[in-house]
């Protein structure tokens, strides 16, 4: 019977500290919703800027794009065409040989028209904050458009803005997701990482000699 009670009370603990936890990451996604929901646009209303950063996401082993990607790149390319921006930095993970998301948009985008000219890659971006943190010191960007889907714009936002960038954002919801859910519970738990590195740790991520984007 004791340890029955024992179970009891760990298993409330555990629901009690759960429960706490959503209830701060549902705090923290609604501060920067309304922070930064006001800094989001249509590519039609979107003030212009240098360059758009175009966040990666998932590519298939055969360099097929997910949706969720291919949305953020058509979204820049679109953006480019509108003469919104001059650039596209495309960055995402290329951690080992066999897998490379800004090559992969790279290509999308040659496909659509895009000079090589205008396409510059960063493979180091393996997370928002790496991206964003790169953005300026090694592209040395001070102004620039976020490219991604509406659930994560929030959070790019929030981190690239506090990292020196002066940035607006553009959703780049071109269709439904099938798997949105997955995409909505990992952006809880990335928030409130995302609060502590930029407000706390201040991580430096992968570096290396300035690239200047613009000379």
């Amino acid at each position: 019977m004791k340890a029955l009670k024992r179970v009891g009370v760990v298993l409330a603990i555990v629901l009690a500290v759960a429960l706490l936890g959503v209830l701060i990451i549902a705090g923290m996604r609604w501060w920067t919703n309304e922070h930064y929901g006001a800094m989001i646009y249509d590519i039609d209303d979107v003030p212009e800027s240098p360059v758009a950063i175009v966040f990666g996401a998932g590519v298939y082993p055969d360099g097929t794009l997910s949706a969720v990607l291919e949305d953020r790149v058509e979204t820049a390319v679109q953006l480019y065409e509108a003469g919104k921006v001059q650039k596209l930095l495309m960055t995402g993970d290329n951690s080992y040989i066999e897998y490379n998301e800004p090559e992969a948009m790279r290509q999308y985008a040659l496909s659509r028209g895009v000079p090589d000219e205008d396409i510059v890659l960063d493979y180091a971006g393996r997370r928002t904050y790496d991206s964003c943190y790169r953005a300026v010191y090694i592209f040395e960007l001070d102004r620039a458009i976020l490219v991604t889907q509406s659930y994560h714009l929030d959070r790019a936002l929030f981190t690239a803005d506090h990292l020196g960038l002066q940035v607006v954002g553009v959703a780049a919801d071109l269709r439904e997701y099938t798997n949105i859910q997955y995409y909505w519970w990992r952006e809880f738990v990335a928030t409130p990482v995302a609060f502590w590195q930029v407000l706390v740790t201040h991580p430096e991520p992968i570096l290396g000699d300035p690239l200047p984007i613009f000379p």
